[in-house]
């Protein structure tokens, strides 16, 4: 059976170089589908009941002994609960380590240009798209942790420089992501700040809500290192505390 349900409550789209946020409660599935290939989709999460408790990079990694996210791993705040599980995962080797764009980053590789002149040709950026979600909560740039790049990968090189994976993510790529805790999402489908690509992108990514199916036993996230059920344990705990 499926983690994540196939009927959705609600599903949009986004085009590259766009901002969206939502209060999402536990028990909900989000699902991203890149629908052109070559998506980035920044994203960053807090507890949306105190917004103190954020996602945390590094601890997501370390306790999973990865450096890529994928399917069965878990989504880590900074207090050692889960925000979110990585239910269903068609590409594998997403980024959590690269973070955003700039507006000068994206100045300098596309060219200038900003909305009050182009209009819905303008060139946003992942940090300003942030600030933008952000404030719509009374929250500012230094509430701005380390963001997730969902369908990105990035490698390696031998000199210990980090370089971006090209086409990583086909047309029709999905991740899931089933949330743990009531959670306040924010993202964007700007640019990955180590594109090399000449244009701005252009394509467009699907966002699906459902609701999950119950999660079971021998469910693959929970049960994918100890780490990750004491995560799930310290959320039990939060919300009969609760």
């Amino acid at each position: 059976m499926s983690a994540a349900a196939k009927q959705f409550n609600y599903q949009t789209r986004l085009s590259a170089g766009k901002h969206w946020s939502l209060r999402v409660r536990r028990g909900i599935v989000l699902r991203l589908t890149d629908l052109q290939g070559g998506a980035n989709v920044g994203m960053v999460m807090y507890n949306a009941d105190d917004t103190l408790e954020r996602y945390n990079a590094p601890d997501t990694l370390k306790c999973q002994h990865t450096f890529h996210l994928r399917q069965g791993h878990c989504l880590y705040s900074d207090m050692g609960r889960v925000l979110a599980s990585v239910v269903e995962d068609s590409v594998g080797g997403h980024d959590t380590v690269c973070g955003n764009a700039d507006r000068r980053m994206v100045d300098e590789r596309y060219g200038r240009r900003d909305y009050q002149n182009d209009r819905n040709d303008w060139h946003q950026n992942g940090h300003d798209a942030f600030l933008v979600e952000l404030s719509k909560y009374a929250l500012e740039g230094r509430d701005l942790p380390a963001n997730i790049n969902w369908f990105s990968k990035c490698a390696v090189k031998a000199d210990g420089g980090i370089s971006l994976v090209p086409d990583n993510s086909e047309p029709g790529s999905t991740v899931a992501l089933r949330f743990e805790m009531d959670a306040l999402v924010l993202l964007h489908t700007c640019p990955h700040p180590l594109a090399e690509t000449e244009t701005y992108p252009e394509g467009e990514v699907e966002l699906s809500l459902s609701v999950a199916e119950p999660r079971r036993e021998d469910d693959e996230c929970a049960n994918s290192c100890d780490e990750n059920r004491r995560g799930f344990r310290n959320n039990e705990l939060y919300y009969q505390g609760a």
